[in-house]
């Protein structure tokens, strides 16, 4: 965690280095600084896939808070892919990202991220499930996409936002869950926290 950053006053601190959180935060207007946390994103024996995020989210929020010097609410998130009872994180390689691909191939499976506000002693989660069905792929699209870069830090291997949009039939919840932060959501927390959006806008 940058130092320097958690000093900075402004209304909201985020514990996170998603340049996708950043720029829904910013959508809605939220004045925020960054602050991102490094935690073992491993998961618990037995840990479900709501709870994992849930979790993760948490801690990240409770973390960054613990370490501010001038205290400020914190906005921590988490998200995964879950697919026939696993939970697929970030690839580690070319064929885990092909392997994971087409295990979503034809498929639906469920993008669940968890937003976690910090605020003194009091904390909110809230955790929204979306459901992604793909299009049929083929292993050479797969290949094709690794290349290009972007599943690499990207949980279940692809990124809706970017060039992965080609593989999404459709969804049923929340788009910007997926993108990796639910604004409705979001909006509720903060207010929670007395933090007004639409504060910065074009």
């Amino acid at each position: 965690m940058a130092e320097s950053t958690c000093s900075t006053r402004t209304d909201l601190i985020l514990a996170s280095a998603s340049p996708r959180r950043r720029e829904l935060l910013t959508q809605i207007g939220v004045k925020f600084a960054v602050a991102p946390v490094d935690l073992d994103e491993t998961p618990l024996a037995n840990e479900t896939a709501h709870d994992y995020v849930a979790r993760l989210a948490l801690a990240k929020a409770q973390a960054c808070y613990a370490a501010l010097e001038h205290k400020q609410p914190v906005l921590g998130a988490d998200t995964t892919v879950h697919f026939q009872g696993q939970i697929l994180g970030k690839p580690d390689s070319e064929e885990d990202t092909v392997t994971t691909l087409m295990q979503l191939s034809r498929q639906t499976h469920q993008v669940l991220t968890a937003v976690a506000l910090v605020d003194g002693e009091q904390s909110h989660t809230c955790v929204v499930t979306t459901e992604v069905e793909f299009e049929p792929l083929t292993p050479e699209m797969c290949r094709a996409y690794w290349l290009t870069g972007e599943p690499y830090d990207k949980a279940g291997s692809y990124a809706i936002q970017g060039l992965g949009a080609v593989f999404v039939r459709q969804i049923r919840g929340s788009y910007s869950a997926v993108v990796g932060l639910p604004l409705a959501e979001t909006a509720v927390l903060l207010r929670k926290a007395d933090i007004q959006i639409w504060q910065q806008t074009a």
